[in-house]
């Protein structure tokens, strides 16, 4: 049996995903700045993405500006929105559970004669609201914030953030990270007072190397690609028109019958966490996102019971996956004040709506069969 539990690190597309991809490869493969027939098709796909996107977020299809992925969306809300907004200041706020693709960019700028500041999270690994409020300045430009943990699945409470920033500081702008939150929540930025809100397509069962900017109408954006001015300067670059086709339609349908899918995420996670407590030393460090479960191994490391894993045809991750394979104590697990010997001896199992009951079963009949041989061997 095979069990893909790394859901959190990318996803399996959707076979309608597939199909469009291929279309736009074979058949509607023009370039959409050309002013032919084939231009035409191509920009027609590209505008239709574009509008299923704005729809489920309740935006305006003009707002939404296409990328890379994640990384790109997070440089560009990050260090695009910097240097717009010199002038006004040069402090921005973050947390200390970010990802890569928001810290590196945030070194980046701290090199760069900006000043950055990192909010604590209590053990849940949610962020401190008094600390935030106490933070914002007349000079901070930018709030960033990950919507859902890449690694705990823990939810910050979004909603309220915004509402601190904006009473604070009218001016400074927010960003939310909602590349694990995407397609798991129903997002509203305006509602939620989000000017910048980051996406990746391959975490809801869309293509790689695409993914999408929400940057609300009138905000200072600093484009990071120069060229042939597409997508109105913002993003130079002829337009990946076969992924964006592909993310517009796992957009489509992963907002399709949404409530019925989450509640079936959601009970597996419950299930699968359920029945993982009900083992020997082992601690559950999982948030509230309804994909995410991570849980601590006492006495195992987390690589050792990876490969046990996979050699039992399971894939799971050990903290995050997105960043490289290289092993790394990671710094979310101790931003939640965990103790040294759960460092190195925690798993990721994320879940998506294409798995079931029978692997999350199998799953937990094979960690309780390894655990009591694998702690055997273990180091002292």
């Amino acid at each position: 049996m095979e069990a893909y539990f790394d859901n959190g690190a990318t996803t399996r597309v959707f076979p309608q995903v597939k199909n469009i991809v291929t279309e736009t490869m074979e058949e509607e493969y023009g370039n959409p700045s050309s002013m032919h027939m084939k231009g035409v098709k191509a920009e027609q796909y590209v505008k239709d993405a574009r509008e299923i996107i704005a729809k489920s977020l309740k935006v305006d299809p003009k707002e939404i500006v296409f990328t890379s992925g994640g990384t790109e969306s997070n440089n560009m809300a990050l260090i695009g929105t910097a240097m717009a907004n010199a002038r006004k200041g040069k402090h921005i706020i973050s947390t200390r559970i970010e990802h890569a693709s928001v810290y590196n960019p945030l070194f980046f700028l701290e090199e760069n004669g900006y000043e950055i500041t990192y909010l604590p999270v209590d053990e849940h690994g949610v962020v401190d609201l008094e600390a935030l409020e106490k933070a914002i300045r007349p000079d901070t430009i930018l709030v960033s914030v990950m919507y859902v943990n890449n690694e705990i699945g823990a939810v910050q409470p979004v909603e309220e953030i915004g509402k601190i920033v904006k009473k604070k500081n009218p001016d400074t702008l927010f960003h939310v990270d909602a590349i694990q939150a995407y397609g798991k929540y129903h997002i509203y930025p305006r509602r939620l007072k989000i000017d910048l809100l980051s996406v990746s397509g391959h975490k809801i069962h869309g293509p790689k190397g695409i993914g999408f900017l929400y940057i609300k109408d009138k905000t200072k954006v600093h484009p990071l690609i120069l060229g042939g001015g597409q997508q109105k300067g913002m993003r130079s670059g002829t337009e990946n028109v076969p992924g964006i086709a592909g993310l517009g339609k796992a957009v489509q349908l992963i907002y399709q019958n949404h409530e019925e899918k989450m509640k079936k995420m959601q009970a597996m996670k419950d299930d699968f966490i359920a029945q993982v407590m009900e083992l020997s030393d082992v601690r559950n460090n999982s948030g509230e996102a309804p994909h995410i479960a991570s849980i601590s191994f006492q006495g195992v490391r987390s690589e050792v019971l990876l490969h046990a894993l996979e050699e039992k045809g399971i894939y799971v991750s050990s903290g995050s996956a997105c960043s490289s394979n290289k092993p790394a104590i990671s710094g979310t697990l101790k931003a939640i004040g965990l103790t040294k010997e759960y460092y190195d001896s925690t798993l990721r199992f994320s879940f998506c709506i294409f798995n079931t009951k029978e692997e999350v079963d199998y799953t937990v009949n094979c960690l309780r069969e390894l655990l009591p041989i694998l702690r055997r061997f273990t180091r002292k």
